[in-house]
């Protein structure tokens, strides 16, 4: 298999609540190659929403490393090219990560495609013309480029979520973080949401998801991680994890959720 640059390393991260009392992440450590589809399970109070969003420090960790494209993203100062230290931009190395949430986050006073737009034009200073013609591609390719000048209150909620992916993706970002992105939609709504992500992972998209689909993360995903107790407890391949969990911990999750 050959070998691929890691595109985020996770180093001891720890997230306290009550002085220490609770453990929302325990010393985790892991590394994100680029191409991976890493799936994140286990049960509820795990900490996998936290690590998620520890990623690009929405939730500021307690302790330890997040070393994203080689910068250490927790740190407030780091050295330029020349060796100087100069205060981190905390906000250009997010653009860099698209992040999808349960709720989808649309302003609901804006079309679909302000939605699409509104970021490419302030944040990233593209011209309006070449934001809109990127985003009509994006939302064609999701089925929705006749949605355009809809409102959000006018789209059902499998929609609303595939919007909101293609939206992270106008920002042309390194790495997509998915937070549960189906839990809020009805059943048969989450294939829908769940297709747009297989052919993101087919395309080489670098993703981290976090998720109660059992059926995408054995076949989508190239790397299975199952947390519990603020703790990675068990990882690997997950049609093997699948098959043969190693951990007495995580055969029990599977017997209750499979």
């Amino acid at each position: 298999m050959e070998t691929r640059d890691n595109l985020i390393q996770v180093k001891n991260l720890k997230k306290y609540y009550n002085r220490g009392a609770i453990k929302a992440l325990d010393d985790v450590s892991i590394d994100i190659k680029q191409g991976d589809v890493m799936v994140v399970i286990g049960p509820s109070g795990s900490g996998k929403s936290t690590f998620l969003r520890s990623l690009n420090l929405l939730e500021r960790p307690t302790a330890g490393e997040i070393i994203f494209d080689g910068v250490d993203i927790t740190q407030k100062k780091v050295r330029d090219a020349s060796g100087k230290l100069v205060k981190l931009d905390l906000d250009a190395h997010r653009q860099e990560m698209g992040m999808v949430f349960q709720h989808f986050n649309l302003f609901p006073h804006l079309t679909i495609l302000e939605n699409m737009t509104i970021a490419p034009i302030q944040v990233k200073h593209v011209d309006k013309a070449a934001a809109e013609e990127k985003a009509l591609q994006l939302l064609d390719r999701v089925g929705l480029k006749n949605r355009a000048g809809a409102y959000p209150i006018q789209l059902s909620g499998g929609q609303k979520q595939r919007v909101a992916i293609v939206r992270a993706l106008a920002m042309e970002p390194k790495v997509m973080l998915f937070d549960e992105p189906t839990s809020a939609l009805d059943p048969e709504m989450v294939g829908e949401v769940l297709e747009v992500m297989k052919e993101l992972a087919g395309e080489g998209m670098t993703m981290v998801c976090v998720t109660h689909e059992m059926g995408f993360a054995r076949e989508v995903g190239n790397r299975l991680v199952f947390m519990a107790g603020g703790r990675i407890i068990e990882q690997g391949d997950p049609k093997e994890m699948f098959a043969n969990p190693q951990t007495d911990r995580l055969k029990e999750f599977f017997n209750q959720v499979l």
